[in-house]
């Protein structure tokens, strides 16, 4: 039977310390979407009423139904619009339920991941790609991912100044740009820097951090204040280099190929491009849950990346990534658990087994 882990109201007393008996039942309620009653609770300090449905991530759905399908569609390089054609919903409805999808799975990528073991390395490069305009506004993508199991730690956009050739009419785009916009602010070092921060925050009990990168000049020093230079171990290769299999920087450059490849927001050339990058990072964030927790690392492979790290214990549906809110860090309800079990105390009975 379930039993709320905490009280919704982030005023209570009992939203972060809640005691054992802090609600009472209050009934329960049948709703058209589901074939069971959903039992409704009542905080007995602040008297704010819940139910089970406000601890689940489709809290206000109309159509919850939908959720792992339009999860699944993006995650597989369809766009918003062909995605609302085939469920039936309208444009506007499917935008709205991919950013609640994404912000959704952006905070569960984050709790659910642990620290990497000894014997980890760590891969970062960035791509290119633009928003709203490509000759005007280009974005650099910074990826982190981890080398064997193709985890992806994180990925995020930020601007850039247009560069390369310059015609007469890209400069007069550009300072129309720049006319509706203001200068356009180079903000990728600070991507960087934050990319490889949550690199930094999963390697800290590691002897040896083994980073992997190219050539770019600026990479050195900032890696050496992340990690630390005593225990940083910085590999660098020419980026010139053929990107076959013989190449060390082949499994972050093939994840940047699946990336071009199943979001179409990052393609050098699409109609499904992000007019905004704050949304094409919740694509990012979407599509990085999907490859580290729903697919194979290989096809050949019977293990996530997550699963291969130790992050959890089977490969995850798109419905349980879907399952339990997760805007309470680790005092969220685990995807995989059973009743109202926390990530944090399900991460602590799986290392005590």
């Amino acid at each position: 039977m379930f039993q709320p882990p905490c009280c919704p109201n982030r005023h209570c007393s009992h939203h972060r310390h809640p005691a054992p008996n802090f609600f009472r039942r209050h009934g329960s309620y049948q709703p058209r979407c589901r074939p069971r009653p959903v039992p409704r609770f009542v905080c007995r300090t602040c008297g704010r009423g819940f139910s089970r449905q406000t601890f689940r991530m489709d809290y206000c759905d109309h159509r919850p139904d939908l959720n792992a399908k339009l999860f699944r569609w993006i995650a597989s390089g369809v766009g918003l619009r062909q995605s609302a054609r085939v469920l039936g919903l309208s444009l506007s409805s499917t935008q709205l339920k991919f950013r609640k999808i994404a912000r959704h799975l952006r905070r569960a990528n984050l709790n659910l991941r642990g620290p990497l073991q000894e014997g980890s390395s760590l891969q970062f490069d960035e791509l290119e790609t633009f928003e709203g305009r490509r000759n005007t506004r280009p974005l650099s993508v910074p990826i982190l991912i981890e080398t064997v199991s193709r985890y992806i730690l994180w990925a995020e956009s930020a601007p850039i100044r247009p560069r390369g050739r310059m015609t007469k009419k890209r400069e007069r785009a550009i300072r129309q740009e720049e006319l509706k916009y203001g200068p356009r602010k180079d903000l990728s070092m600070r991507s960087v820097k934050r990319t490889l921060q949550r690199g930094a925050d999963v390697t800290q009990g590691l002897a040896v951090v083994v980073l992997y990168t190219d050539e770019k000049s600026t990479y050195p020093s900032i890696a050496s204040e992340l990690f630390g230079k005593d225990r940083l171990v910085h590999k660098r290769t020419n980026s010139k280099q053929p990107r076959t299999t013989w190449n060390l920087l082949f499994p972050v450059n093939h994840t940047e190929a699946m990336v071009r490849d199943l979001l179409g927001r990052t393609r050098r050339d699409s109609w499904l491009v992000s007019e905004k990058r704050r949304y094409l990072d919740l694509g990012l964030a979407l599509w990085m849950t999907w490859r580290n927790y729903v697919r194979r690392r290989f096809n050949h492979d019977d293990q996530s990346p997550a699963q291969m790290l130790g992050f959890v214990d089977r490969r995850m549906t798109e419905g349980q990534l879907l399952s339990w809110r997760q805007d309470w860090g680790k005092r969220s309800i685990h995807p995989l658990a059973w009743g109202n079990e926390s990530v944090s105390s399900w991460v602590s009975r799986r290392r005590a087994a």
